[in-house]
């Protein structure tokens, strides 16, 4: 199980990383939001370990640990306000330059 973890994981940010190499904006988003993901992933995976009990649950037993899952929430709170931010300007620059593409955008370079 591992393995298949860390392969996902692995599949995930390259995946992320091809997108957000590639010209068009609207990919290079997607490629934010799936990195994003294989992080949450990696850090969810991280912290899991065999406990008996849940991490809010007051039971005697070994209990999880809740620090990875509040920072994961908290991951996912700032990546869909960076989602949100990057969606604008694509807005912005598609409606002011009417594409998606960052090669065609000539004023950029002056």
């Amino acid at each position: 199980m591992q393995l298949l973890t860390a392969i996902a994981i692995g599949s995930l940010f390259g995946i992320g990383v091809f997108q957000l190499l590639r010209r068009s904006i609207l990919r290079s988003a997607m490629g934010l939001i799936i990195i994003g993901n294989a992080v949450n992933l990696f850090l969810l995976s991280t912290g899991v370990y065999k406990g008996a009990a849940a991490a809010y649950t007051n039971a005697t037993a070994q209990r999880s640990d809740a620090l990875p899952q509040a920072l994961v929430l908290t991951a996912i709170v700032i990546g869909m306000g960076a989602v949100a931010f990057v969606l604008a300007l694509l807005i912005v620059m598609s409606t002011r330059y009417h594409t998606a593409d960052m090669d065609e955008v000539d004023s950029l370079k002056h």
